[in-house]
């Protein structure tokens, strides 16, 4: 069963109509909120030499006496910290344990089907030392709402996206934790808002803007109406996916703080780092659909679909994302980050497409269908009767 809806998906009207590439590395001015300079380099790659400046003595000073201020003295837990099982929680959480003195209780927000690797690797963090909640939604409500993020956003993770942001919040109110750890500041590292990107943290209005929309109801109204959600919808049902308010967070005095505004941020270097201390182990089929990387994004089995469709929406897809940040990084040059683009991006997860039909209750070509939906004319042109980028970087 599948209707058509109009995209709900803000972003896409805010686009440049225009596309141009980052001279530095090869992102696009596609990617939502990155601005670029007169220079043509984005605030990805200029914030990339802005770390340079960066006292790191200094910050994990810092990052010492701001553990202090909440470090339990009888091993109660003290700070929480999402873990998907994957490289880069799983080095903060490590850390912050072995190195730092802390007592976290870590949790799992379950993707909507877990890669065999990803539930391997979630074990092994566990069994290296850390207690650990995995939560599970509603499996009927969660697949309504997954298959509804993909037909209204061309982003079956928008939902998975709110319960990721949301629960550490309501874990810490549960358990009277004052202090969050998130990884990095993705918008600073990746290209996005800018506002927070010398902050240790971010207030809670603008984690509301980059993480939840006003859509959830929305959502959940058009899954009832075109019969996708035939359950029950109480007034607190819809709990898991909002984000506490931000009078009760500020009156139980909980913070989030960004683990990556202390420590340089390096995806290569958390990799080496959870190898050797958790046991994590990369992609045993070698490189990742869609890029060359085999050690990020591995837990979800529908994970390759999230990036293709970036790819559909926005022209880039998980190639010119991991490319891009290891040209900042200084590991590969721009050459060889164009050469990889050209080779990956964009590349169709055909090995997990009936896996992902099922799950979200499609059929091939209602699939195609919605896909078709997400090509904006100032990306795409259909030649031959294909679709072709009008443009890719050089």
């Amino acid at each position: 069963m599948y209707k058509p809806r109009l995209i709900m998906d803000s972003q896409l009207d805010k686009l440049p109509r225009e596309v141009k590439f980052c001279k530095r590395c090869v992102m696009s001015n596609q990617r939502p909120r990155i601005t670029f300079d007169k220079n043509g380099i984005c605030n990805a790659c200029n914030y990339a030499e802005f770390k340079k400046t960066i006292n790191w003595d200094a910050r994990k000073k810092q990052f010492k006496e701001l553990l202090d201020r909440y470090r339990s003295k009888d091993g109660a837990y003290d700070i929480i910290v999402p873990c998907s099982g994957g490289k880069d929680s799983s080095m903060i959480a490590h850390r912050l344990k072995y190195e730092y003195g802390m007592h976290p209780l870590c949790f799992t927000y379950s993707p909507p089907l877990y890669s065999q690797i990803g539930w391997q690797n979630l074990r092994r963090f566990i069994d290296a030392g850390f207690d650990h909640y995995l939560i599970t939604p509603n499996g009927r409500l969660n697949r309504a709402l997954t298959k509804l993020g993909f037909i209204l956003f061309g982003d079956h993770n928008e939902i998975f996206d709110y319960g990721v942001a949301s629960l550490p919040f309501r874990l810490a109110l549960l358990h009277n934790v004052k202090l969050v750890m998130f990884a990095e500041n993705q918008e600073a590292e990746y290209g996005g808002i800018t506002r927070d990107s010398l902050s240790p943290g971010r207030k809670w209005e603008d984690f509301q803007e980059c993480y939840f929309s006003s859509t959830l109801d929305e959502m959940v109204r058009i899954g009832i109406e075109d019969g996708y959600i035939t359950d029950p919808i109480h007034e607190r049902t819809l709990d898991m996916f909002r984000q506490p308010s931000p009078e009760a967070l500020n009156k139980a005095g909980i913070v989030m703080h960004w683990f990556g505004y202390y420590h340089h941020w390096t995806p290569q270097e958390n990799y080496y780092y959870v190898s050797e201390h958790t046991g994590f182990q990369a992609n045993p089929e070698g490189r990742m659909i869609g890029t060359y990387s085999k050690y990020a994004q591995l837990d979800d089995a529908t994970d390759s679909f999230l990036y293709y469709m970036m790819h559909i929406k926005f022209g880039i897809g998980r190639a010119t994302s991991d490319a891009a940040h290891e040209v900042r990084d200084g590991h590969i040059t721009r050459e060889e980050a164009i050469a990889l683009v050209h080779r990956y991006d964009g590349e169709f997860p055909q090995k997990d497409f009936a896996t992902f039909l099922d799950y979200v209750d499609l059929t091939e070509s209602e699939f195609w269908e919605v896909v078709d939906r997400f090509r904006l004319p100032h990306i795409w042109e259909k030649k031959n009767g294909e679709w072709k980028l009008k443009r890719i970087v050089s």
